[in-house]
């Protein structure tokens, strides 16, 4: 259940994010309740999974996996350009998590 508190976590600030971007400098309401709104939901349920996952593997998640999906979101919606260095950069954010995930102890509770 944490990780699916993780992944809404993750989807709502991707999407507050993307609004952000939309509401042009808070200008425009409903961009604007989207990001206020997508905000309060995202840190709503990053504490939830915090009280399951170890908070430095949740943010690395949080962060990363967020990092990885509004970039390739205002890529495919607003057509921003990702040069190969971005990429290269991304693919390395998804490796990091998949260590700290698969590999490491940190995860792990005692």
């Amino acid at each position: 259940m944490a990780y699916l508190y993780l992944a809404i976590a993750i989807m709502a600030e991707v999407t507050a994010t993307f609004c952000l971007t939309l509401s042009q400098g808070f200008t425009r309401l409903w961009p604007s309740c989207v990001t206020v709104v997508g905000y309060g939901v995202a840190f709503y349920a990053l504490a939830m999974a915090l009280r399951v996952i170890p908070t430095g593997v949740a943010y690395a998640i949080w962060s990363g996996v967020g990092t990885v999906l509004i970039a390739l979101v205002c890529r495919v919606v607003l057509g921003q350009k990702l040069d190969l260095a971005a990429m290269v950069g991304m693919a390395l954010i998804i490796c990091g998590v998949l260590v700290m995930n698969l590999l490491s102890g940190t995860g792990r509770h005692g």
